[in-house]
């Protein structure tokens, strides 16, 4: 889900489903207006008749709808007897979707889910106990923790399956990776989980933590492996660091050829959402993109000499990422870039 970063509820959409469903026997052509009253009806029919999975269908055909408020009012009604109305009530609580924000009854209903024993909430377990971490993480309805971060994040990884949360994997790569966690061998244990799991967002980091030796003996052939899959993959944080791969490897042209593409990135949120990448990683990658593209500018290095360009684009990586662009500048200041 957008927002905070929560995992959004698990399984696919309904709407296509209840589509097929109520169009099963008809080959007429109607308007959205009369499919959506088609459903509508068929749905609240199936209440009146019993059916125990219609109650969440209908919040969730509404939410699909874009029908916040509508959804909203029936992940209420039932969201005590229904852990999925819970769960995505949950979400809509700490989003603002449909309904005031509110962490702390975002946190009471997703917490009730994460504690569940009932066969009914297995499906949603490392989901949901993937967010209580996250919740604790950010500080959201909760007091901050990392400590209680961990210990939720643990759990929704479950060791590695590749069933349970691959968020929570990913993100305890992240957290031993952090000064006051610092444990590589952690982190990369973790990311080497998440990424056989199907993480782009561990895969890029691997590739970092391959070519620096963080956590693992430096090997630049599996380094360059995992930063050009990601590459490939969507990964901008790999991208950028592969731009600087190349332009250490003199390999300018290349370097340049890449750089051209990532530093034209602008739609940061819409990347996070297709990618599962962290905005703030999807950003470092524009802004290493900018830094390399800029030094070839000014070198002439792989493409043409143009100064006042590369100050155009040192000044993207400034108002990109202050910090690493700092930093740059220092490595340029003592002849290291």
């Amino acid at each position: 889900m957008e927002g905070i970063g929560l995992e959004p509820l698990p399984g696919g959409s309904v709407v296509s489903t209840l589509h097929n469903e109520v169009n099963e026997h008809s080959v007429e052509n109607i308007s959205e207006d009369e499919l959506f009253k088609k459903v509508e009806n068929h749905l609240l029919e199936k209440i009146k008749s019993g059916d125990k999975e219609a109650p969440f269908l209908l919040g969730q055909f509404y939410y699909e709808e874009e029908l916040p408020q509508k959804a909203a009012i029936q992940f209420d009604d039932i969201k005590d007897v229904d852990y999925q109305a819970a769960y995505q009530l949950a979400t809509m609580y700490f989003d603002g979707v449909g309904v005031n924000v509110d962490y702390e009854k975002g946190m009471d209903l997703m917490m009730k889910v994460a504690t569940s024993k009932s066969i009914r909430a297995k499906h949603l377990i490392h989901s949901s106990q993937y967010n209580v971490g996250r919740a604790y993480f950010d500080g959201y309805g909760v007091q901050q923790s990392d400590g209680e971060a961990e210990k939720w994040w643990l759990l929704a990884a479950d060791d590695g399956n590749p069933k349970a949360s691959i968020h929570a994997q990913t993100m305890l790569g992240m957290l031993y990776s952090r000064p006051d966690f610092l444990d590589l061998k952690k982190a990369f244990f973790w990311h080497s989980e998440a990424c056989g799991n199907g993480s782009l967002e561990s895969q890029g980091i691997l590739g970092v933590m391959y070519a620096e030796g963080l956590g693992i003996a430096k090997n630049e052939k599996n380094a360059l492996e995992c930063l050009k899959e990601a590459s490939q993959r969507g990964n901008v944080y790999a991208q950028g660091r592969l731009v600087q791969f190349y332009y250490e490897k003199k390999l300018f042209t290349k370097a340049c050829d890449l750089a051209r593409r990532v530093v034209a990135y602008n739609e940061i949120e819409r990347i996070s959402q297709e990618t599962s990448c962290l905005p703030t990683y999807i950003i470092k990658g524009i802004t290493l993109a900018c830094i390399f593209l800029s030094r070839c500018l000014k070198l002439g290095n792989g493409i043409r000499k143009d100064e006042e360009e590369a100050k155009k684009y040192f000044h993207m990586a400034c108002e990109h990422d202050p910090a690493l662009a700092n930093e740059s500048f220092l490595k340029i200041a003592y002849g290291l870039l």
